[in-house]
């Protein structure tokens, strides 16, 4: 199951779990489509990223996650196509809820008004060109709004056919239990990796509770756990937003690139990359919690979703996994700038 390069390869299809009680099957891994058209910089090659959402279904990828804010709309429009083309085949996850300033790129607002929820739905609705949403989040928590009322709003639209299932992101347990009560909620998406491991405090414990399944977001820690950088402020370009992430540059960036010593150790040992070592981990969650666990890596090349899909096959042992355990607690600097944006802030 090696590539040339020493890689574990991806030919057959990946296995399938269940989203949330009452939920579609699913491939184990999805796919974030972010960076498609958002965020990390870089020109994205249109028809090279077109051809990985293909590949990624032809390997049993099934879950593909946007948002309304990804490139203002531009990342719902860019998949469009492909989402008609295999509309009986896959599960569509877009989000509402973070606001954005077209004038300042940085700057970032939480809007969870029914009123808005209601108009962000049309509004994803006629970008995809789909008359309902398979998985509608909650992209952040408006502390100002009760969350009952939020998801009484979501609600609505699961009643009036637009939307199927329900989830949120960056939430805490309570907020989650409190939500499930005017709702299911198949889903929470937070970030989840070797470098981010806060939810399992809280809100992975609840949706195991609650039969809600967890969809972690940058399992590979935005590109810092596979190795391919190792100071952000000195080797990614000026628009791409992990500059603005503490744990990516300076002192920073010097401490945690030393952090990868036993995910190169594992790596070189199993023929696998250092991304498939930290989805690998990732995918373990679900049998260390008892929940279903789906990551959505993100890539724009066929060859880096054949990589990550691989990686589901990959199962570390139990001295491997002690291995890697104690990685989190040394992570130098905060997911965010600003953390009060995520469901730290409410712990």
């Amino acid at each position: 199951m090696s590539t040339e390069n020493g890689t574990y390869s991806s030919t057959e299809k990946i296995a399938t779990t269940r989203l949330g009680a009452g939920g579609p099957e699913v491939g184990v891994q999805g796919l974030g489509c972010m960076g498609m058209s958002f965020a990390y910089g870089e020109t994205t090659d249109p028809d090279e990223a077109r051809a990985t959402l293909e590949r990624a279904l032809e390997l049993g990828v099934t879950l593909f996650d946007t948002a309304d804010m990804y490139g203002h709309g531009e990342n719902e429009k860019f998949i469009a196509p492909f989402v008609n083309a295999h509309r009986d085949e896959i599960v569509l996850a877009t989000k509402f809820g973070i606001v954005l300033d077209k004038d300042d790129p940085l700057k970032r607002g939480i809007n969870n008004d029914p009123a808005y929820i209601r108009s962000c739905v049309e509004g994803s609705l006629q970008r995809l060109g789909v008359d309902v949403i398979d998985l509608y989040y909650m992209h952040r928590r408006d502390v100002n709004v009760p969350i009952e009322e939020t998801v009484g709003a979501m609600a609505e639209l699961v009643a009036e056919g637009k939307v199927k299932q329900l989830g949120l992101s960056e939430v805490t347990g309570p907020e989650l239990e409190a939500a499930h009560a005017v709702h299911p909620i198949a889903a929470v998406q937070s970030e989840w990796s070797l470098f981010s491991r806060d939810v399992e405090a809280g809100v992975v414990p609840a949706a195991a509770r609650l039969g809600t399944a967890f969809v972690p977001y940058s399992p590979l820690g935005r590109g810092f756990l596979t190795g391919a950088f190792t100071d952000a402020s000195a080797e990614l370009g000026a628009d791409d937003f992990r500059r603005t992430m503490p744990r990516f540059s300076g002192d920073n960036a010097t401490v945690n690139a030393a952090l990868l010593a036993p995910v190169r150790k594992l790596a070189e040992s199993r023929g696998a990359s250092l991304g498939q070592i930290a989805l690998a981990w990732a995918q373990q969650r679900a049998d260390v919690h008892g929940l279903p666990v789906i990551p959505i890596p993100g890539t724009r090349r066929r060859s880096r979703v054949e990589e990550n899909a691989a990686a589901t096959r990959l199962v570390l042992t139990e001295s491997e996994l002690e291995l890697l355990e104690p990685i989190a607690a040394q992570v130098a600097g905060g997911r965010y700038a600003n953390m009060s944006f995520t469901s730290a802030g409410r712990e």
